[in-house]
């Protein structure tokens, strides 16, 4: 994509936005719809990267997961390029399914790199993610689609970024594993209308959305991307923020602070979900404060989730 052609296609985002929305993701200035009448069928799964290790008391991958089994978790979220063997026996022990598998060079070798070695490292570890989720059974995997910063403009984060997971898609589609692009704090598809172009512009249905409901509430309102979004989310991750926090004591801090305690609106949320008929994972990736043992803190976070899902 060239840069005149970026600069049309953000124009034509903006004035056919309301146009890129249909049917249940037409978002409503009304009181969201009551929930369901029967039971939310949303799985319990856990981010790896949340997970803190002791380095006096190292746990193997089959004791981890099965700490998790204990407290109540279906599945757990791991990053691409790990030992296959050991992950699909740790799951054939505890019964852990795989929520979804993060694409390990996303942030390191991202795709929007100017060098492009470093992009064609990047793609090789969207390829081995993909294959890394169809032999663990999970049918996304977590992408950061690039990063901008003052060396490398939005336009050709753009640009590099879709020239780069148009090479990946058909390996998505042979295999049947959604690449799910996720909303992070890296300067990139900042609106649910761009990230409503952005998916909507691989023309496949295994380009999708990976949706992290913490990471908008520092600029927006969750339930309303997940209007938008609708049908294009895969995955979702739960983590809190709090405006407060951030206001006090920086934009990071604002993610230290349990569920329920931010700026979060879980039953506005999980009835947008409801809505645009999400009815997936729910990984949770949040802040662990420290000095809580691993059992006990699992426990607390499965709790909160079943809340959240009964709102």
């Amino acid at each position: 994509m060239k840069r005149r052609e970026f600069i049309r296609s953000s124009v034509a985002v903006a004035a056919l936005a309301p146009h890129v929305l249909s049917g249940a993701e037409k978002p409503s200035a009304a009181t969201p719809s009551p929930r369901a009448k029967k039971p939310r069928e949303h799985k319990k799964g856990f981010m790896n990267g949340s997970f803190r290790s002791d380095p006096k008391n190292k746990q193997s991958v089959r004791e981890r997961f099965q700490l998790l089994r204990d407290a109540g978790f279906a599945g757990i979220e791991i990053p691409g390029g790990l030992d296959q063997k050991e992950i699909l026996a740790a799951q054939d022990a505890t019964g852990l399914q795989m929520a979804s598998v993060t694409i390990s060079t996303h942030w390191t070798r991202p795709l929007s790199d100017p060098n492009p070695s470093v992009r064609q490292t990047g793609l090789e570890g969207l390829m081995q993610g993909l294959r890394d989720a169809k032999a663990y059974g999970a049918t996304s995997v977590l992408l950061v689609p690039a990063v901008v910063t003052k060396q490398v403009s939005y336009a050709d984060a753009y640009a590099r970024s879709v020239a780069e997971i148009t090479k990946a898609v058909p390996l998505a589609e042979s295999l049947g594993v959604a690449i799910a692009i996720e909303n992070v704090w890296n300067h990139f598809l900042l609106s649910p209308l761009e990230a409503v172009a952005y998916v909507d512009a691989f023309k496949s249905p295994m380009v999708r959305w990976h949706f992290d409901v913490g990471n908008v509430v520092d600029t927006g309102w969750p339930e309303q991307w997940a209007r938008t979004l609708g049908r294009r989310i895969a995955k979702v991750h739960v983590k809190e923020y709090s405006r407060k926090l951030r206001d006090e004591k920086g934009p990071r801090a604002g993610f230290q602070v349990d569920l329920f305690d931010g700026d979060s609106d879980w039953p506005a949320v999980m009835a947008a979900f409801d809505d645009v008929g999400y009815s997936g994972w729910l990984i949770t990736e949040q802040y662990r404060p420290p000095g809580r043992t691993d059992a006990e803190w699992f426990a607390h976070l499965s709790a909160k989730l079943d809340k959240i899902i009964a709102c």
